[in-house]
């Protein structure tokens, strides 16, 4: 019996269109042979949908985007399709959350299917929670020893109430250039560099229309490596990838607008500097309870010191994007077969839970 494979695009983030961009992707890269593949399209207002199965090629994300219609309220939007996955059972379905941002990738919607014990792919509630949250990562990471630049973050209150008190904590600490980041986005969506006062207060009041809760960064003057892992409690790391380009603010442009970026996989790097990333960005899998996925991104210094810049646990997910290349480049991984090795560790991770629950009972 094929299975159901339902890909949840679309969402209430910010990242709302990127996320249908990746799920165009792998709706066209899943294997239809196997699985009846469902997109199932969430409005910006967080209405869902689900549309008829795909059994073409795809050729715009405008055939994910579904009229809702504004009589249907999220809540039960969100019933129905549940209702209906929830009827599948006993191994018929798997979700593959396309959703990049809060609200998809936040731990938020994993924690729905954990609650509806249905097999999904990529990390789960306390991995997705912690590493969408940059300060969280932060923490994380500093406890498992890797090095990361200087930091401060505070809330919007904070910022409201101290304003230059806060400006002032800034250029103490961390100085200029420093980064301006929302603590819960990715994609570069409201993230600013600045140079002087006057650009960081213009920067961190772009940076609170889209999270209460921001986050300063020093500048680190380095290049930006990439690793790839693919596993749940038997993880395995890519070789490192680096986009050729100028040392400056990657932006949203820059990602997915210029059509001009050049990897170099693997990155130019030694191999004792190899092996250290490898060693980290292992260590900080197991750190964050990884299962699925993840990317993780270092800035890497001409001296060849190493500091953490994020973790990614939905990367960007098109056939030309850094995770999947890298492993086409690491074990002539194809596309297809990614896909389905991450279903494959959704069933598995999903059936240990199964044989735990039963040994919770018996017990």
């Amino acid at each position: 019996m094929m299975k159901n494979i339902y890909v949840l695009c679309g969402g209430r983030s910010p990242e709302h269109e990127v996320s249908l961009v990746t799920a165009m992707t792998i709706i066209n890269g899943l294997n239809k042979q196997l699985y009846r593949v469902v997109p199932v399209y969430i409005s910006r207002e967080g209405c869902w949908q689900p549309l008829e199965p795909v059994t073409h090629e795809l050729a715009s994300v405008e055939e994910l985007r579904a009229q809702t219609g504004s009589t249907v309220s999220a809540a039960s939007s969100a019933a129905d399709f549940l209702a209906r996955l929830a009827a599948d059972g006993d191994g018929g379905a798997c979700v593959f959350p396309a959703l990049h941002g809060e609200y998809g990738e936040d731990g938020t919607v994993q924690g729905m299917l954990e609650l509806l014990n249905i097999p999904y792919v990529g990390n789960g509630v306390g991995a997705s929670a912690a590493s969408i949250d940059k300060t969280m990562t932060k923490k994380i990471a500093a406890a498992a020893g890797i090095p990361q630049s200087e930091y401060l973050y505070f809330h919007r209150q904070d910022w409201e109430q101290e304003e230059a008190q806060w400006c002032q904590r800034i250029e103490t600490l961390i100085g200029y250039p420093c980064y301006v980041k929302p603590a819960k986005l990715g994609s570069s969506i409201g993230i600013s560099c600045c140079a002087n006062r006057e650009e960081l207060v213009v920067a961190i009041t772009e940076a609170f229309r889209y999270d209460g809760k921001i986050l300063v960064e020093q500048e680190i003057k380095g290049r930006e490596v990439q690793l790839a892992v693919l596993g749940n409690e038997r993880p395995v790391c890519s070789v490192a990838g680096e986009f050729v380009r100028e040392a400056d603010f990657f932006s949203y442009e820059k990602k997915y607008e210029s059509g001009t970026l050049i990897k170099r996989i693997p990155a130019k790097l030694s191999a004792p500097v190899y092996e250290k990333l490898r060693a980290m960005t292992l260590s900080l899998f197991r750190a964050l309870d990884g299962s699925g996925l993840m990317r993780t991104d270092f800035f890497v210094t001409d001296r060849g010191d190493i500091y953490l810049n994020e973790v990614n646990t939905l990367p960007g997910f098109t056939k030309n994007s850094m995770f999947p290349v890298l492993w086409e480049k690491t074990a002539g991984t194809t596309y297809t077969q990614l896909l389905d090795r991450l279903i494959e560790l959704a069933m598995e991770r999903h059936a240990g839970k199964q044989v735990t629950a039963l040994q919770g009972v018996e017990a």
